[in-house]
């Protein structure tokens, strides 16, 4: 019996138990008037009876009750039984998964940890690679850049070695032995010297029926011999109006002729020496735009663009008609073409030059290059504004430019100012002594024509007080011998050329004469043979000392 029938039987026993039948003693205690009736008892009895039955139908009621609740509930339990094997079942068979499954995890962790090894690996060896490729990188840019400088560096003893051949003199000028220049000199005595300085030594001379100057470099020292080489080289492939005229050289002596300008340079003038008469600002504004179309000239040459490299007021030279002239090409360079950069400069680790005049980047890279001209013009235009030494003159300048009063800073000695030019002349010169060479202004395209107007509209300096005892005060010629003057412009000849017909011309005379297409002489109307001109230098050295006699005579 389980436990259900147990607890059903032992509820109808305590029924039972308070129905039992009334015992003796209950029979002691009872009415003696319900004992004499029997019918009374026997009612009781069956009612007792009744309760009996009825206490004994509910009992098996709940025991059939109990066993269907007993059945059911062993048919649950089979069930859940049945149910809890299933799930014992699946998680058996979940647990054997799982355990396949960490046991297959491992091999894609496996895998991913070789994958990070060799990805390890291969980063390792990427960063060597990128290390190797730039160490790759820079040798290759040194080797481009020692490649660079070897292939200039033969160029470039190829130009000195092509340039110094004893064919390199040109046409128009000579060689000279060092005999004719001491003859030329009185053995160089201290009467004929006319400069001095680091390079060596100037002369006057008169050789081969010319006057002529004569520099004597340090033969030696290794700069004066480079200078030798260099100046014969630029001016023997060169010519211009604004540039000396080289006339021939001395190689056993390393001396080189020149032109001789009775002048002298543009320095000593702005100082008065000798007591001479302070430039005018005509004067001063033709010779700025003067230097400018010979700085123009030199950086558009072709091949090789020149550099002047040393610009500054006392390489500039003037003629007796006050033309101003371009000097001292000691250090002054063709320019090649970079292949690393693209644009012509010159490379060197010891950059040469005056200071105060330096373009600073020049001095900082070692690259000299045609912006470093422009900013040592700069400094030369404001030297000839103020008349003042070129320490702190670019501020100086700034300053007075900024506060509207450029007026008290100008050199007061050259005359009446016109404001309005002089002022745009300034700004130039401050334009071109920017410190970084991308800022300066390009001479042709910014400057030239800006001062071109001004060219044109400041008198010429042979009507400057200077030259009014050759010319007169009514500005007709007097006493000057006709064949100093052009035959086409009929003035007084600055840059004699000799054309083809055997005549001479004024330069810009004849090539605009040649330039609107006639072929044919000015002079004779015979046709030209070519269209070539040279340098009359003798005739050129004539007119200015002729200038230079009835100066002196005047004053």
């Amino acid at each position: 019996m389980d436990l259900f029938s147990r607890e059903a039987s032992c509820c109808l026993l305590t029924k039972l138990k308070s129905a039992r039948l009334p015992s003796a003693v209950d029979n002691c205690n009872m009415d003696p008037q319900i004992l004499l009736e029997p019918n009374i008892e026997a009612k009781r009895l069956e009612h007792m009876y009744f309760i009996e039955m009825e206490l004994r139908k509910e009992v098996e009621a709940k025991l059939s009750q109990e066993k269907e609740e007993s059945e059911a509930l062993k048919h649950d339990t089979v069930v859940l039984q049945n149910e809890l094997d299933w799930f014992k079942y699946q998680l058996n068979e979940n647990t054997n998964r799982l355990q396949e499954l960490n046991q297959q995890k491992h091999f894609p962790e496996h895998h991913i940890s070789e994958s990070d090894s060799i990805a390890s690996y291969l980063e390792e060896n990427m960063n060597a690679t990128e290390s190797l490729v730039q160490s790759l990188k820079l040798e290759y840019n040194k080797v481009k850049r020692e490649r660079d400088d070897a292939v200039k560096e033969a160029r470039s003893m190829r130009i000195e070695k092509e340039l110094t051949a004893p064919c390199s003199y040109g046409s128009m000028s000579s060689e000279f032995s060092l005999m004719e220049l001491e003859k030329a000199t009185q053995n160089f005595s201290n009467s004929h010297g006319i400069g001095q300085g680091g390079f060596g030594s100037v002369y006057k001379g008169f050789l081969r029926n010319t006057t002529v100057a004569i520099k004597m470099l340090n033969a030696d020292s290794l700069h004066g011999q480079s200078q030798f080489h260099q100046e014969v080289a630029v001016l023997s492939r060169v010519r211009h109006p604004n540039l000396v005229t080289l006339i021939g050289a001395c190689p056993e002596a390393s001396a080189l002729v020149y032109e001789f300008l009775p002048n002298g340079s543009l320095e000593d003038r702005l100082n008065c020496a000798d007591n001479t008469l302070p430039l005018t600002w005509q004067v001063r504004i033709q010779i700025i735009t003067e230097i400018c179309s010979a700085l123009i000239f030199l950086h558009k040459h072709r091949p090789h663009p020149v550099v002047h490299g040393d610009l500054k007021p006392g390489n500039i030279l003037l003629d007796a008609n006050l033309l101003s002239k371009l000097s001292d090409f000691g250090i002054s360079r063709f320019l090649l073409e970079s292949s690393v950069t693209g644009n012509e400069a010159h490379f060197t680790s010891m950059p040469m030059g005056t200071p105060a005049y330096m373009d600073p980047e020049f001095f900082a890279t070692g690259e000299l290059t045609p912006q470093s001209d422009t900013y040592s013009f700069g400094v030369t235009i404001m030297r000839l504004l103020t008349g003042r030494a070129p320490l702190r003159l670019i501020r100086t300048v700034q300053e007075a430019l900024s506060k509207g009063d450029l007026q008290s800073v100008l050199d007061h000695s050259a005359g009446d100012w016109p404001l309005v030019q002089v002022e745009q002349i300034a700004r130039i010169a401050l334009q071109c002594t920017e410190l970084s060479k991308q800022s300066r202004p390009d001479l042709e395209r910014d400057v030239w024509k800006v001062l071109q107007p001004m060219k044109k509209e400041a008198p010429s300096p042979l009507l400057s007080q200077s030259f009014r005892s050759v010319f007169g005060e009514s500005n007709s010629a007097i006493a000057v011998p006709s064949y100093f003057l052009c035959p086409i412009s009929q003035v007084v000849m600055r840059d004699s050329q000799m054309a083809a017909d055997g005549f001479t011309y004024e330069a810009d005379a004849i090539r605009d004469w040649l330039d609107k297409g006639h072929d044919r002489s000015p002079a004779t109307n015979q046709k030209l043979a070519n269209r070539d001109t040279i340098p009359n230098i003798a005739l050129h050295s004539a007119i200015q000392e002729y200038l230079q006699q009835e100066q002196n005579r005047m004053n």
